[in-house]
């Protein structure tokens, strides 16, 4: 920023880029190792993100979340997600991401697909594409209708109904009845993580919500869990994030957060341009303007693919 002093020039190149060396049967820590002082762009800021994460993790004072959008969800990297769980205090994420993870729980086959597709033959396939993932039109919306209502059913029949539920009790609901380890929403359950979804009405879920409710004596009590935000945010001294994609998922985490003052922990992986103005482009030291984020907290934003860099990360990271 103009009037700041410019460091001198030895600490400008203080620190030599090193060459990549590579050997038979590499491991990942191995290879993240080799990568601690190479240069590389994007690869550099993965591996500040990755040191970022751990120190998160190691600061026993941070509460810490995890936010994500759906899409990812009917990718693989729904397994590194579910794994990912355990570690992280709270999860904030978009609508869809309960649609795939039901389906999926339910057996629903989702198949590798082309970018390159003739959609309008797809369609009369009945096959959707997501991306590079093609989905049959059974496979998915069926798929959802079925889980739900068995489990919806099974919730309102139970003996401690409660009739009003914020959108994070009632996903605690669903991943108490699943029965797949796989599952964001089992492994969520069984380790006390909650999942905040602002946008839960927006799919396949939540039109069935709106469905249920219309001869069910069920409401949706979406204020709660903002209220519920809003006193984690007051709560901890320390919070931290990482933060994949942009939208409602990643504005719900650093908004709340600038009422404390920003996070101290933060990482962002994106594929967006900021040259749009748009949140899911704007880079992390644009929300220091704003104080969502501390002017020192140790923060980065990585561009790139989450579905090739979050893997290399939580394994360097251990993460199983």
């Amino acid at each position: 920023m103009a009037g700041t002093k410019n460091p001198s020039k030895k600490s400008l190149v203080s620190v030599p880029v090193k060459d990549i060396k590579l050997k038979k049967n590499i491991s990942v820590k191995e290879l993240f190792k080799e990568m601690e002082h190479i240069g590389g762009f994007s690869a550099q800021h993965m591996v500040i993100g990755t040191h970022i994460v751990e120190n998160m993790f190691a600061d026993k004072d941070s509460f810490n979340f995890l936010s994500f959008p759906a899409d990812i969800v009917s990718t693989g990297l729904r397994g590194v997600l579910a794994s990912m769980t355990k570690h992280f205090d709270a999860i904030i994420t978009t609508g869809g991401t309960v649609d795939h993870d039901l389906a999926r729980a339910f057996g629903g086959v989702y198949s590798l697909g082309t970018f390159n597709a003739d959609d309008a033959y797809l369609h009369s396939q009945k096959v959707y594409r997501l991306g590079n993932v093609f989905i049959e039109n059974d496979e998915y919306g069926l798929k959802v209708e079925n889980s739900f209502k068995k489990i919806m059913d099974d919730i309102y029949t139970s003996k401690d109904y409660k009739k009003e539920y914020s959108a994070s009790e009632l996903l605690y609901e669903f991943g108490k009845r699943i029965k797949d380890e796989g599952s964001i929403l089992r492994q969520a359950y069984l380790h006390n993580v909650k999942i905040f979804n602002p946008g839960i009405l927006d799919g396949a879920f939540g039109t069935q919500l709106a469905i249920y409710s219309q001869d069910h004596d069920f409401k949706l009590n979406l204020i709660k869990d903002e209220l519920e935000l809003s006193n984690i945010s007051f709560d901890n001294k320390v919070t931290g994030a990482l933060m994949i994609g942009g939208g409602i998922s990643k504005h719900h985490v650093i908004w709340w957060n600038q009422f404390k003052g920003g996070l101290d922990y933060a990482v962002y992986i994106t594929t967006a341009t900021q040259f749009d103005g748009s949140l899911s482009g704007a880079r992390l030291t644009e929300a220091v303007s704003w104080g969502k984020i501390k002017e020192d907290a140790k923060y980065v934003t990585i561009d790139g693919d989450a579905t090739i860099i979050l893997p290399f990360m939580m394994a360097a990271l251990g993460i199983e």
